[in-house]
């Protein structure tokens, strides 16, 4: 594990940069945000390439990132008009996202510097990452005592443990922003990717990507992924849910509900490059994202330019707006409780 500068913030503040490396995987980490910067594995001929999308400079992910790479948090996905009422007590949180409230709101754990402590355990190294919340941040809430694990295996999987307790009744939803691209960073759409989602349902939203609430099918829909699918397949069907979206930015209600332990998910396969990304989770939600917003104004790493396409999410989580659904699975913490939940990250080629 190697600590380097990466940066000075405006108040001073620096800004480092970790590096870990095990299993053949390589991974890079900012204190600003949690941020992956990159992510190396090999294709199927040995070959390293990153495949995360992400900035050289802290400059970058403080003027204009999408949560490239970023700790989310309070609350990932969005909450309607950002508004929640616990115990009988409205809350209104901040507004970033038109009318409603996304990551956690202007100023969320994505552009928060962390402190960081690194982990040997056994054959597995890794970083502790620890923040405190101020009750009021955002208008969450509740004073919340965060902490992240990033360890990387032996057999070089990425896991993400967290863990967050509070002094006050809250609402918490903690997730991770990288955007992939298998066939490695700046090398074009991710249309040719093939994906697969075990659920048979999604979450469909307004005009302001507000679940309305339904648990729809998605039997005979451009958002059945049951089976491996090329994401440009259906990607442009015309569905009402697309034509909002621009794409694919929904959550997807996962067969397996919540769990004790994390079970696989979801697989993503580059048959270009042989890649495979295996994502398993206790959570009961993954939001499937297909880069709609990237717009060409944004450089990476890599030194091109990311379009639209060029690379796609897959956030675990509890169901987006859930303060306001009460059919939803609950996203409230409350004193003596510890939230905790486990994302794993499989690589093969």
């Amino acid at each position: 594990m190697v600590k380097t500068p990466f940066g000075t913030l405006a108040d001073g503040t620096e800004v480092s940069s970790w590096f870990l490396e095990n299993g053949g995987t390589r991974l890079k980490v900012l204190s600003w945000g949690g941020v992956v910067q990159s992510l190396e594995i090999p294709d199927r001929h040995g070959r390293h390439a990153n495949v995360c999308l992400g900035f050289d400079g802290i400059e970058d992910y403080v003027a204009s990132t999408p949560y490239f790479g970023a700790l989310i948090g309070r609350y990932g996905n969005r909450i309607g008009k950002g508004r929640f009422t616990l115990d009988g007590t409205a809350h209104q949180v901040d507004v970033n996202d038109g009318a409603n409230s996304l990551h956690g709101g202007a100023t969320g754990f994505d552009k928060q510097v962390w402190d960081v402590e690194p982990f040997t355990a056994g054959s597995d190294v890794g970083l502790h990452l620890f923040r405190t919340s101020a009750d009021g941040e955002m208008g969450y809430p509740g004073t919340l005592e965060v902490k992240v694990t990033y360890t990387l295996t032996e057999r070089g999987e990425w896991r993400i443990d967290y863990e967050a307790t509070t002094s006050r009744a809250t609402v918490v939803n903690l997730t991770s922003h990288v955007y992939w691209n298998l066939a490695g960073e700046s090398s074009g759409t991710i249309e040719g990717h093939e994906l697969t989602i075990a659920a048979g349902r999604y979450t469909p939203t307004d005009s302001g990507l507000i679940p309305t609430g339904e648990l729809a099918d998605v039997s005979g829909t451009p958002f059945d992924f049951r089976e491996p699918k090329a994401i440009g397949r259906d990607l442009r069907a015309g569905h009402l849910q697309q034509l909002r979206a621009k794409g694919y930015d929904h959550n997807w209600v996962l067969d397996k509900g919540v769990t004790a332990e994390p079970v696989q998910v979801a697989t993503l396969r580059d048959p270009g490059s042989g890649r495979t990304l295996k994502i398993a989770t206790d959570q009961p939600g993954l939001q499937f994202y297909s880069g709609n917003f990237l717009d060409g104004t944004l450089v990476g790493t890599g030194g091109r330019a990311y379009r639209q396409g060029d690379a796609l999410c897959l956030e675990t989580q509890g169901f987006p707006d859930s303060p306001n659904q009460p059919a939803f699975p609950s996203t409230v913490l409350r004193p003596g409780q510890t939230y905790r939940t486990t994302t794993i990250h499989t690589f093969d080629a």
